[in-house]
């Protein structure tokens, strides 16, 4: 049996909203070990003058507890 947790992060990216997901995994990597999946809460934009400036995600990562 795993014992699993999961932990919520936000990031944004000026690209995409993948961007943004990757960006999220990669700097939680950075202190957690072990991340077995992503998944996507929510998303969002920044709008600028009528433009979208950044995309935003909310994402929820699961690792095990060892």
């Amino acid at each position: 049996m795993a014992i699993m947790k999961v932990i919520e992060v936000l990031a944004d990216s000026k690209k995409s909203w993948e961007d943004a997901t990757a960006k999220a995994v990669s700097r939680a990597g950075k202190n957690v070990k072990g991340i077995k999946s992503a998944y996507v809460q929510s998303q969002s934009v920044v709008v600028s003058n009528n433009k979208v400036t950044a995309y935003r995600v909310n994402v929820k990562l699961t690792f095990e507890v060892k």
